[in-house]
């Protein structure tokens, strides 16, 4: 294989809302950011991107992840934004707008809890859609990325989202992808294609943003 891109891939998540401080599932409900409890996640945010030029840049369609990517100022003219919706949420179906305690006895919700979230949820996705979907973004970044020269790219996105890049890039378990509101990741990452074109993502680095107090250079 030869080394066809690389490329520096920043994931955020949205600021906080009222349905994560009550721990309500919000899937694509186009829940907005909660004022004035969401502002110091976000300055944090900004302050942690603040020396930081993007090639291009991605964002959820849904308001909360707009919202955040307003907060940063890191929109510069000549940097193409690109609303996606393949950057969502999960679709949690049936359980969004609902707390643990009104789910916590009904079978399918324990049967998805104990799959490690691989089941399909009633009037929703399963995670192996929630990849597929991503799988296709990430397709199209590589593309965009080659023809385009992008070599630092930013998304704002969902929890669930950078729970499963965590997963792809950084090989972890699934309850050890969670990240924090106006909280993300920063991956190194190599793309390659074979003979026959397919091509191939892997890590060569990760670490957290905004970074953490007692991390190395």
């Amino acid at each position: 294989m030869a080394t066809d891109l690389t490329v520096e891939l920043v994931a955020v998540r949205h600021g906080i809302t009222a349905w994560n401080l009550e721990r309500r599932y919000q899937g694509q409900r186009d829940i907005p950011l909660l004022f004035p409890d969401a502002e110091v996640g976000l300055l944090a945010l900004r302050d942690a991107l603040v020396d930081e030029r993007f090639d291009a840049i991605y964002s959820s369609d849904l308001n909360r992840c707009q919202q955040t990517l307003a907060w940063t100022e890191v929109t510069k003219a000549g940097v193409p934004l690109t609303l996606e919706p393949r950057l969502r949420e999960l679709d949690f179906g049936e359980y969004e707008g609902k707390v643990y305690d009104e789910l916590k006895d009904l079978p399918h919700y324990r049967a998805w809890i104990d799959s490690v979230g691989e089941l399909q949820i009633p009037g929703g996705e399963s995670a192996a859609q929630l990849r597929e979907r991503l799988d296709a973004w990430l397709y199209d970044l590589a593309t965009n990325s080659l023809a385009d020269g992008h070599k630092k790219i930013l998304a704002v996105t969902h929890g669930g989202v950078i729970r499963e890049l965590r997963r792809r890039f950084e090989t972890i378990h699934f309850w050890d992808g969670t990240v924090l509101q106006a909280q993300g990741r920063r991956w190194q990452l190599i793309y390659q294609k074979d003979e026959h074109g397919k091509g191939e993502w892997q890590c060569s680095s990760s670490s957290a943003v905004p970074a953490l107090a007692n991390a190395t250079p």
